[in-house]
C-alpha cells in the first residue's frame, strides 16, 4: 500500500479558540480535513477532479478521536495525515495534531467513497486503487 504521511501546518488565531484562548475541539476535525484533503491532493487526486472524472466523492464514515493536550492562541501545530489501511471502498487514516513532537490529538478517520449522484456506497476509482495497491 503506498500510504505515505502529508503533515499541514496550521497556526492558532483567536477565532480558533475559546474566551481562555484554547482551540474549540470541533475546530480539529477542520484541520484533519485539511491534512486529507492535501493527502489526495499530493497524489494526484484533486476532490473535484475526482468527482467530475470518476463520479465519486470522499466523505467521513466514522471518527474515533482522543484529546490528549490543549492547543492555544499563537501555536504553530501539524495536521497529520497517513493512510492505515483501505478495504470495500473505504479508506482509513491515521491522524494527529502535533505541537513539536508533543501529541495534542489523536484520531482514526474512516472515508468512504461514495457516488457523487446519489451518495450511495461506490468503489475506489480504478486509478487511486491502483496507486494505492488494492483492488477498488
Amino acid at each position: 500500500m503506498n500510504s505515505g504521511r502529508t503533515e499541514v501546518p496550521v497556526r492558532i488565531y483567536h477565532e480558533d479558540t475559546d474566551a481562555g484562548g484554547v482551540v474549540y475541539h470541533a475546530n480539529y476535525l477542520c484541520y484533519m480535513e485539511r491534512a486529507r484533503t492535501d493527502w489526495l491532493h499530493e497524489r494526484g487526486f484533486d476532490h473535484d477532479r475526482v468527482a467530475r472524472e470518476h463520479g465519486v466523492l470522499f466523505v467521513v464514515r466514522s471518527i474515533e478521536i482522543k484529546f490528549q493536550r490543549p492547543a492555544r492562541l499563537g501555536d504553530n501545530l501539524l495536521a497529520v495525515a497517513e493512510l492505515a489501511g483501505v478495504r470495500h471502498g473505504l479508506m482509513v487514516f491515521r491522524q494527529s495534531i502535533m505541537r513539536g513532537p508533543q501529541s495534542l490529538v489523536r484520531a482514526q478517520v474512516t472515508v468512504a467513497c461514495v457516488t457523487a449522484k446519489d451518495f450511495t456506497v461506490a468503489v475506489i476509482p480504478p486509478a487511486l486503487a491502483h496507486f494505492l495497491g488494492v483492488e477498488g
